[in-house]
């Protein structure tokens, strides 16, 4: 008995492998980004949070903003935000400006940062105006 070659079963695995309808090969779930009525939600609640210094409104915090973390789709600077406000959103003794100051601005951001870029609309051409796409 002599071994094949690895050399020639190779291209021949490939080509099986290539072959391989796209219909079987995995294909990437889309996942819509957040709403701008879920973060709005989520920056109400830490209004609330800030200026009751409650449980219910912090903990309410948390557990809408904790999701944004795992989110494929959101950037870095969102989940910086994100994870800003999960740190500071707790209840504490004293609920002093400098507290409420450090969970309002997270929150003020969220929308900013974590919110869907509109699409851009092209501008419309201006009548009598050379159009580059007509030379």
């Amino acid at each position: 008995m002599s071994a094949i070659p690895m050399r020639s079963t190779l291209p021949a695995l490939i080509s099986v492998l290539m072959a391989v309808p796209a219909g079987l090969q995995a294909q990437p779930v889309y996942v819509p980004l957040p709403t701008r009525d879920a973060l709005r939600e989520i920056e109400l609640q830490a209004y609330a949070c800030s200026r009751e210094n409650a449980s219910e409104p912090c903990e309410r915090t948390k557990t809408l903003s904790n999701p944004l973390m795992d989110h494929p789709r959101l950037s870095s600077a969102c989940k910086d935000t994100v994870w800003e406000l999960l740190q500071v959103a707790t209840v504490v003794s004293s609920n002093n400006y400098r507290r409420r100051d450090s969970i309002d601005s997270p929150a003020r951001r969220l929308t900013v940062v974590c919110g869907a870029k509109e699409p851009a609309q092209p501008a419309s051409p201006t009548p009598g105006a050379i159009n580059p796409n007509q030379m």
